[in-house]
């Protein structure tokens, strides 16, 4: 995997990353940093990245089980270190899974096997910070 990163002097702090894939992301910082806030914080988009990273994994477990899911959305709270580096210490990820007649069991499994085994993003962050989940399903 590749990505390159070009600083945009005119911008203040803003950057454009170009991913291996041919996509681009922007960044920028807070004003107080430079930054004119014209797109996400860097850390913003680790922390979006691991987001999609895990509805990926939930989504696809369970359409391989052949469950009627409908919707996927994952809500991240988290909390950082007081002093540099400052990595996340706290990640919460409250899923919220719509279908029709999907029940727990499978739903928390597939957020199981997402934070334990499939999804990288977030077992690299739980290297330094303590990752929770929650759930709730909603029938459509």
């Amino acid at each position: 995997m590749e990505c390159t990163i070009n600083w945009m002097p005119g911008t203040g702090m803003g950057f454009v990353a170009e991913t291996g894939s041919g996509h681009f992301l922007t960044m920028d910082g807070a004003p107080d940093g430079g930054g004119r806030n014209l797109a996400p914080r860097p850390m913003e988009t680790v922390l979006a990245g691991t987001g999609g990273c895990t509805a990926y994994d939930v989504v696809l477990i369970l359409k391989r089980g052949r469950h009627d899911v409908r919707g996927c959305q994952v809500k991240l709270s988290s909390e950082r270190a007081s002093e540099d580096p400052k990595v996340f210490t706290r990640i919460h990820m409250h899923f919220i899974v719509s279908g029709r007649g999907l029940t727990a069991g499978p739903v928390e499994r597939a957020i199981a096997l997402s934070h334990e085994r499939y999804c990288s993003a977030s077992i690299m962050l739980g290297k330094t910070a303590e990752i929770s989940t929650s759930f709730e399903l909603l029938e459509v």
